[in-house]
């Protein structure tokens, strides 16, 4: 694990709000140096603090009205490999995470659908067809606010 001082937070927090701001405009907002920052910015990713930046799609301008959190539990007779259930749920497009769980179900989903309709489509044709599905709960999503989390 990494010691991160107070500049070190302050850059995660300015790139959690965007990731797309340059070292530049990040040094300028907290008085360093472009190259400073830069350097600061590198070296949190070489840790393993920053994984990734990712870019993130609004699904309802895409015309994906309804999202669908799935729990799915595995039959228990002819139980298939945990591997071919993640390959298969990982080919629907729609599915857009796929989470190994602890408690009553196995896996979540987070499936994105047109409309209710074509979530019981996905659901029906594709979902329930995947090997070894035993039970599964549905939960639509009303809204959603996304939190950064803690930093250090």
């Amino acid at each position: 694990m990494i010691e991160l001082d107070t500049t070190d937070r302050l850059i995660l927090r300015a790139l959690v709000q965007d990731a797309t701001q340059s070292a530049s405009a990040i040094g300028r907002r907290l008085n360093m140096s472009q190259p400073a920052t830069w350097r600061r910015i590198r070296r949190l990713y070489e840790c393993g603090v920053i994984k990734t930046q990712k870019l993130e799609l609004d699904h309802q301008a895409l015309g994906f009205g309804v999202t669908v959190f799935l729990g799915i539990k595995l039959a228990t007779k002819g139980r298939v490999s945990l591997e071919d259930f993640e390959r298969a749920v990982a080919a629907i497009p729609e599915v857009q995470t796929v989470e190994h769980i602890l408690g009553l179900y196995d896996y979540r989903l987070r499936v994105v659908a047109r409309d209710i309709s074509d979530f019981e489509r996905v659901l029906r044709r594709r979902i329930m067809m995947l090997p070894g599905v035993g039970d599964v709960e549905a939960n639509v999503l009303l809204s959603e606010e996304r939190r950064p989390g803690p930093i250090g």
